[in-house]
């Protein structure tokens, strides 16, 4: 009896220190809660902190993509100014090698096949072309397509550039390589060297039209004397492979191999002549290809680029306001509202706009020949019409 009774007795005495065991545990897991939720908490406060310094209400995905994009558009930046001088001489070099094959080669070519009528229309009709190309391409170079006045009640608009922190005025925006605002931007031309805005814009396409016209002139111009150069086959390979290192290379091994180590006059000249062409021969028909395929190559990316900015012109926007037309066009159709360019007015009427043609100026005088005429609009205030049920974007 006793030894049951203190079995019985211990019982209440391990239950007791189980139950005390458990609270203690209650009590730590408690802690561990309280430790993690302070933890939490305080991440919590510094993120809301730090969202709180970093807020802006006008972020979107495309302001993300530009800041991460930012070191890519600094190089791209900085190597246009550096290139941009070298473009030019480029432009200035081949327009020139161009300009001497017409003298040099296409017009002794056509006189001694008696082609007088076709040579005085070359004389005319190419020497057009060339005072416009040259003209428009000087004009573009050497034109500043205009800059926004530093004085606010100059401009009448209360708009500032976030960058140059500079009155804003409509339609303008800023050059990252030029470092200022331009009035109408289209976008930096590195082939001018220059900014493409509102008082050189027409330099520009005109100079796009009339060298996509001229190179166009010359491949049909040449085309003859190309045909007969390119497709002579035999020709062909031996002027331009007859220098190459791999033919020499086998004539040398074959001529040292027939008299030791060193070559003979006869097959000095005949390394020379390769292939029954001479030296001049052999010049001549690289010169005639090369005219060909590079007037062909600059007439297919000019045409590509010209007939987009015909596009833009025929639609009133420049590049810059392609990209917000299409972004309103996209935010007002959530809301059914058809979104009309507010410079939009008509291919017709925005052609003669940009040209200028107004006021006296006719087509025949101030485009089919160098003119220096100013825009019509000043490039501060513009005419403009607004999209019916138009709701404002919240920009700053």
């Amino acid at each position: 009896m006793n030894e049951t009774t203190s079995v019985q007795r211990k019982k209440p005495t391990n239950l007791t220190m189980g139950r005390g065991d458990y609270n203690q545990h209650s009590v730590e897991s408690k802690v561990h809660r309280t430790c993690c939720q302070k933890i939490l908490e305080y991440f919590r406060m510094i993120r809301f902190s730090l969202r709180a310094l970093t807020y802006n209400s006008f972020t979107s995905k495309s302001i993300v993509l530009d800041t991460a994009m930012e070191p890519i558009f600094w190089i791209v930046d900085r190597l246009s100014r550096k290139i941009g001088p070298i473009m030019v001489v480029l432009v200035v070099v081949l327009t020139t090698y161009v300009v001497s094959f017409f003298y040099i080669i296409l017009l002794p070519y056509l006189w001694n096949r008696g082609q007088f009528g076709v040579i005085t229309f070359h004389w005319f009709f190419g020497h057009w072309l060339l005072v416009n190309i040259v003209f428009h391409y000087y004009k573009g170079v050497t034109t500043p397509p205009g800059e926004p006045p530093q004085i606010l009640s100059d401009t009448n608009v209360a708009t500032i550039c976030k960058r140059c922190v500079g009155p804003k005025p409509p339609r303008t925006h800023h050059c990252s390589v030029c470092n200022h605002c331009i009035l109408k931007m289209d976008h930096h031309c590195p082939w001018l060297n220059n900014c493409v805005g509102h008082f050189n814009h027409r330099y520009f396409m005109l100079f796009c039209i009339y060298m996509w016209l001229g190179t166009l002139y010359v491949c049909i111009s040449v085309w003859d004397i190309f045909a007969e150069e390119f497709f002579d086959a035999k020709k062909t390979f031996y002027s331009f492979f007859s220098g190459g290192l791999l033919l020499k290379t086998i004539e040398v091994y074959k001529a040292t191999q027939t008299n030791g180590t060193t070559l003979s006059p006869e097959t000095v000249e005949k390394l020379k002549n390769m292939g029954g062409l001479s030296f001049s021969d052999g010049m001549y028909h690289k010169v005639v290809c090369l005219e060909f395929f590079l007037c062909i190559g600059v007439m297919i990316a000019l045409g590509a680029l010209t007939a987009w900015h015909a596009r833009l012109i025929c639609r009133g926007e420049t590049s810059v306001e392609k990209h917000i037309n299409d972004d309103e066009r996209k935010r007002l159709k959530k809301v059914n509202v058809i979104y009309k360019n507010p410079y939009d007015f008509g291919a017709r009427e925005n052609w003669r706009i940009f040209l200028g043609l107004g006021e006296g100026r006719t087509f025949t005088r101030h485009v089919l020949l160098p003119s220096s005429h100013l825009p019509l609009e000043n490039g501060l205030e513009w005419h403009y019409q607004v999209t019916k049920g138009y709701i404002c974007n919240k920009y700053p």
